[in-house]
C-alpha cells in the first residue's frame, strides 16, 4: 500500500526512521554507505532523504515536504474551516481593554469571583482561562492582561478567540490601548462585541463613547456600523445577562464547530513551576478531545499526563474543543504560546521534542548575516554599553512581556545583557550567576526566600522584587540610563575684549581688557577667540581690578587677567575671551 510521508525541509535520522517505520541502524547504515556518518540525532535535507528511501527500495513510500507554519492569515483561515466541521463547541471569548476600565471586575461579575481585588496594582497580571454556563451553554472566557507591556499576550489571547469583548470604561472613553485591542481582534478574524462599562458613574457619557469609537473608523449599531454595543455595570451587575445573550447569539451565528474524532491539539496559554507539582500548564483545547492518560508533545518538551483538572482545579477525565484544562507531568516548563498535540507514546513524544530541540539551534545557526549587517554588528558591540540581569518570574506569559518590555529600553548605547532567565523563586544559583556577572536580579511576582536575601546581601548582589510590571520597567530604565555617557553642557557667562598683552612667557600670560558683556570670575575656563576662530582653550587663574585681586568684574568694566593656555599660543590685542561654565547632566531615556 502506497504511503504519502510529510517530512520538514531538514529532519532528524531518527525522526525519520520513526516516520518510515524501519530500525534507525538500517538508515544510518544507507547514509555510510553514500558517505554520510550521521548519528540518531544527526540532521539531513529533504533532497537526502528522498535518495535514502529510493536506495533502500521503499518503493511504497513518497516524501513530501511539510508546508511551512502558517501566517496569521492562513491560521484565520484554517480556523474558520475547522469551524464548519464536527459537533457544535462552545464560544471562546477574550475580554480585552485599557487598564483600569473595568475589564477583570467584569469578569469577576460574569463569575462572581473577586479576582480584581487580589491583582496588584489592580491590573490582571496574566492570561487566565475559564468557563460559564448560561442560558444551560458553556463559555469559555480569556482575561488578558491590560497594561501596554503585555502587548504579546494580548495578542497572543486574540488569536484564541471567536469573539472578542472590548471594555470601554463610560467615564474614560477610548484610550490607545482601547484601539490597539481592536486592532488585535482585527487581525485574528474575531468578531467584536463593545462592553461599555460603569454606566452607573455619574460622569458616564455612552454616546460620547460610541462618539470616539466613530471617530477612530469603529461603527457600532446605531452609527453606521454592525458592531454590537452592550451597556454593563460590574459593579451593580446590570446588563451583564444581556450581554452573555449576545455571545451566545453571536456565536449561533458563526456556528462555532470543531472536530472530536481525532487526537487532540490545543495552545499553551500560561505555565509556571508549582512546588510538589513541578511544571504546571495553562492550556486551551481547540480540537479533539484530550484525556486525562494522554501524552501530549508542547514544543521543545513532552508529558505523560499526570494530573488533568480544570482551572478551578476539579479533577476531570476528558476535555474537548475550547475547554480550558490546567496540565501536570511535563519534563520541563512549555512555552508561552506553544501549541500542544497528543501522540501515541513517551517514545515518539520524546523523538518530537528533542528534534524541536535540534530545529531551534539550526535555525539559529542558519541565521546568516551579510558583511554589511556584520560590520553594523561589530561597530555597535564597540560602543555598547551593556547592564547584566538576570530575570525570574513567576509564570512563562510574564517573563516573556517583561524580556520584550526592557528590550524596548535599549539603544545603540546601552542595552541590556540578560544573563539568565527563569521561572520561580530566586535562589543560590541564580545568586551565583548575578554576582559572577555583577549583574542586577529581577523578580516578577516571586518568593525571596530569608536565606537567599541573606546570601546576596553578602555576595553584594542587588535585588529587586516587583509585583506591578511598569513599576520594574521604571527602575530598569533608571539603571540602564545610568550607562549613558553622561552630556556636557557649556554656558558663556561672560565675553572680554583684548586692550593690552603685558607679559606673554612659556606657561602664564597675562593680559588686560574690557568686560563686553556678562560677569568674569576666577577660577573660570575660557575660550581664546580671534575673528570668528577658537585658538585656544584656556583657565583663567587670576582677576585684577587695578591693583588689586577681586574674584569678579562686571560688564562695562576694565581688568588685568592671569591666563594660562594649552598650547602656548601667543594673544593679542583685539582677541576675545569667552568665559564659560561647564555642566555635567546625566541623560535619561
Amino acid at each position: 500500500m502506497a504511503r504519502t510521508i510529510e517530512i520538514e525541509e531538514n529532519i532528524s535520522v531518527g525522526t525519520l526512521a520513526e516516520k518510515l517505520s524501519i530500525p534507525v541502524t538500517r538508515l544510518i547504515g544507507q547514509l555510510m554507505k553514500n558517505g554520510i556518518i550521521a548519528t540518531f540525532n544527526e540532521r539531513v535535507d529533504f533532497d537526502t532523504a528522498t535518495i535514502m528511501v529510493e536506495d533502500m527500495g521503499l518503493e511504497d513510500v513518497t516524501l513530501v515536504k511539510a508546508l511551512e507554519k502558517n501566517s496569521i492569515e492562513e491560521s484565520i483561515t484554517k480556523k474558520k474551516v475547522a469551524n464548519l466541521t464536527g459537533p457544535n463547541r462552545p464560544p471562546v471569548v477574550a475580554v480585552m481593554g485599557h487598564v483600569d476600565h473595568g475589564k477583570t471586575s467584569l469578569l469577576d461579575a460574569i463569575r462572581k469571583s473577586s479576582v480584581a481585588k487580589s491583582e496588584a496594582g489592580g491590573i490582571t497580571q496574566h492570561i487566565s482561562a475559564y468557563q460559564v454556563e448560561h442560558n444551560k451553554r458553556l463559555i469559555t472566557f480569556l482575561d488578558t492582561p491590560g497594561h501596554e507591556a503585555f502587548a504579546a499576550i494580548r495578542a497572543h489571547g486574540a488569536e484564541l478567540t471567536d469573539l472578542v469583548i472590548i471594555v470601554v470604561a463610560a467615564d474614560d472613553g477610548v484610550k490607545p490601548q482601547t484601539i490597539e485591542a481592536i486592532r488585535f481582534a482585527n487581525q485574528a478574524g474575531s468578531k467584536m462585541i463593545i462592553a461599555i462599562n460603569k454606566i452607573d458613574k455619574e460622569d458616564a457619557d455612552v454616546n460620547k463613547v460610541k462618539q470616539q469609537l466613530a471617530e477612530k473608523n469603529i461603527l457600532v449599531e446605531g452609527w453606521g456600523g454592525d458592531i454590537t454595543v452592550a451597556e454593563v455595570s460590574a459593579k451593580s451587575g446590570k446588563g451583564i445577562d444581556n450581554l452573555l445573550d449576545i455571545v451566545l447569539l453571536t456565536a449561533d451565528l458563526e456556528e462555532l464547530k470543531a472536530p472530536i474524532d481525532i487526537p487532540a491539539e490545543g495552545l499553551i496559554i500560561e505555565s509556571h513551576l508549582e512546588r510538589g507539582r513541578g511544571p504546571v500548564a495553562h492550556a486551551l483545547v481547540t480540537e479533539g478531545v484530550l484525556n486525562s492518560n494522554n501524552v501530549v508533545v508542547a514544543g521543545s518538551t513532552y508529558a505523560k499526563i499526570r494530573s488533568l483538572t480544570s482551572p478551578s482545579g476539579t479533577p476531570i477525565k476528558t476535555a474537548g474543543p475550547s475547554t480550558p484544562v490546567v496540565i501536570t507531568g511535563f519534563k520541563e516548563l512549555p512555552q508561552f504560546g506553544d501549541s500542544f498535540k497528543v501522540v501515541k507514546d513517551e517514545k515518539t513524544a520524546r523523538i518530537i521534542a528533542h528534534d524541536a530541540v535540534l530545529e531551534n539551534k539550526s535555525g539559529f545557526a542558519q541565521n546568516n548575516l551579510n558583511s554589511s549587517e556584520l560590520i553594523s554588528i561589530i561597530n555597535r558591540s564597540n560602543s555598547l554599553q551593556e547592564l547584566p540581569i538576570l530575570i525570574k518570574a513567576d509564570v512563562q506569559g510574564s517573563l516573556a512581556s517583561v524580556i520584550d518590555s526592557l528590550r524596548t529600553l535599549e539603544t545603540d548605547e546601552v542595552a541590556f545583557k540578560i544573563i539568565s532567565t527563569g521561572i520561580g523563586s530566586i535562589n543560590g544559583s541564580d545568586v551565583h550567576i548575578a554576582h559572577t556577572a555583577n549583574g542586577i536580579i529581577y523578580g516578577f511576582n516571586v518568593e525571596l526566600p530569608s536565606e537567599i536575601r541573606r546570601l546576596a546581601s553578602r555576595d553584594k548582589v542587588p535585588i529587586k522584587i516587583y509585583k506591578i510590571i511598569y513599576e520594574l520597567i521604571d527602575d530598569a530604565k533608571i539603571m540602564l540610563s545610568e550607562l549613558l555617557i553622561p552630556e556636557i553642557v557649556e554656558k558663556e557667562v561672560g565675553l572680554l575684549e583684548v586692550k593690552g598683552v603685558f607679559i606673554s612667557g612659556k606657561s602664564e600670560i597675562i593680559a588686560g581688557g574690557e568686560v563686553l558683556k556678562g560677569k568674569l570670575t576666577v577660577p573660570s575656563l575660557a575660550r581664546i577667540i580671534r575673528g570668528k576662530d577658537v585658538i585656544s582653550e584656556a583657565t583663567i587663574t587670576n582677576l585684577k581690578r587695578g591693583p588689586q585681586d577681586t574674584k569678579e568684574v562686571f560688564e562695562g568694566e576694565m581688568c588685568g587677567l592671569n591666563i594660562e593656555t594649552k598650547n602656548k599660543i601667543q594673544i593679542e590685542i583685539g582677541d576675545k575671551i569667552s568665559f564659560l561654565t561647564r555642566e555635567t547632566i546625566q541623560r535619561k531615556l
